[in-house]
């Protein structure tokens, strides 16, 4: 028997109305983070990582840390170490952080060139040492500091470790945890990074935790009002370089964190030795704060874009290496905290296209120089202040990919106590 006219239209007006609940919420959730938008979205990303990457992952090619040499994809250049026709590059060694271009056997390394561009050491970084659990080939060797007595201590994104070796990779110590990005000597003994959402503060000689100041915990509760809106903004990551931004479940994402120290605080009336600089990628926020109370002294919000690596300077300004995801082009800001005044100081050109649309760091050298690390690509380079090149490096793979690279330091030549590390590896400066 066929339905009464009413009771479909009521059986329509029913199902239309699922759908459009089931449409709002699912716009809802995805924008809140309700079930099951997590859960969906960890999915697909999980299925996008093992398709991509699982060779790397049965330690066949260590894809998850190859790149493009460029954004063109013309790869019939040269490359390798290039120094410009009569550049004057800073004295000293460039220490870069990544994985070995020794294809037989992918471990991570710290390598050390002269200012010829002639490898003297390199520190193998054995992270099975540090963490029996996660496969050496999915983790990628980050933050790094570099000791006097020749001794390197190392971070890993994905990690569970953080560790110290001596010249020759012989664990000092090591510390099982959430440590990530990038690691900072304060001068005074101390090592600062992050664990998770928590800016810690290690002993150098023994990676003891002497100090942690939490950002949910005790940044976010301390400020209020406007402050406490600082951290108020939802956040949005890229997948992969010429993707569109998602919403995603790190609302952070912290990745650097410095302590201003004694001697160049009188540059920063506003500050106290001690203060704490740090960078949230996706609030693409940097700001200050006093590590004793957790109140901001000064954020800002932009005009960087996911970005990196800022940097005190004895003049009273802050450095940035802004990313500018998405744009196409990687800049180096300065900013003066006090004043609001913001300058470009690299932004690349024609000849020196320079974009990096995550990772990267920047070192200002005693000679006016600028050392970049342009991770997405595998190049460290040397700029002059006019931004022309001093000498570039791609740290090859084959011919079509370059390493990724986390980490380029810049130190003298009289930096180590008893001159450059040696050990057998080969590449021993004689």
């Amino acid at each position: 028997m066929k339905k009464p006219l009413s009771d479909r239209l009521f059986f329509g007006g029913f199902l239309l109305s699922l759908v459009f609940i089931a449409m709002t919420y699912g716009i809802v959730s995805s924008w809140w983070g309700w079930f099951p938008a997590p859960q969906l979205g960890l999915a697909h990303r999980t299925y996008l990582d093992v398709s991509t990457n699982w060779k790397n992952d049965l330690g066949l090619e260590p894809t998850r840390h190859l790149v493009p040499p460029n954004d063109t994809g013309d790869v019939s250049a040269e490359r390798g170490f290039a120094l410009a026709p009569g550049a004057s590059p800073q004295p000293g060694y460039t220490l870069i952080a990544g994985l070995s271009d020794d294809q037989e056997t992918s471990e991570h390394v710290v390598r050390m060139f002269d200012a010829t561009g002639t490898e003297v050491h390199r520190w193998p970084i054995e992270y099975d040492n540090f963490d029996p659990i996660i496969p050496p080939q999915n983790v990628m060797l980050h933050g790094m500091e570099v000791f006097e007595d020749g001794s390197i201590v190392a971070t890993f994104d994905t990690g569970q470790a953080i560790a110290r070796v001596d010249a020759c990779g012989a664990t000092m110590w090591s510390v099982r945890g959430g440590f990530h990005h990038s690691i900072t000597r304060s001068g005074d003994g101390g090592l600062w990074t992050w664990e998770g959402d928590d800016m810690v503060r290690l002993d150098e000689e023994t990676g003891e935790k002497t100090f942690t100041l939490s950002l949910v915990r005790d940044v976010i509760p301390a400020n209020d009002g406007e402050q406490r809106a600082t951290f108020d903004i939802r956040t949005i990551e890229p997948n992969e370089a010429d993707e569109g931004l998602m919403y995603l479940y790190d609302p952070f994402h912290p990745n650097d964190v410095e302590m201003l120290r004694p001697e160049m605080a009188d540059a920063f009336p506003m500050f106290e030795a001690g203060d704490l600089l740090f960078s949230l990628r996706e609030l693409n926020l940097v700001a200050v704060v006093d590590p004793k109370t957790g109140i901001l002294r000064w954020s800002q919000h932009g005009p960087w874009l996911k970005q990196h690596d800022p940097d005190f300077h004895a003049d009273g300004t802050i450095t940035v290496f802004d990313n500018a995801t998405g744009t196409g082009r990687s800049l180096i800001r300065r900013v003066d905290p006090q004043t609001g005044e913001m300058s470009t100081e690299f932004a690349g050109n024609e000849v020196l296209p320079f974009y990096t649309w995550r990772r990267g760091k920047h070192q200002y050298l005693p000679n006016g120089n600028l050392l970049l690390t342009n991770a997405e690509h595998g190049r460290v380079l040397e700029v002059g202040p006019e931004g022309r090149i001093v000498w570039t490096r791609d740290m090859v793979w084959d011919a079509n990919s370059n390493l990724i690279i986390t980490e380029a330091r810049h130190i003298p030549k009289s930096f180590f106590e008893q001159g450059v590390p040696r050990c057998n590896d080969g590449v021993d400066a004689q």
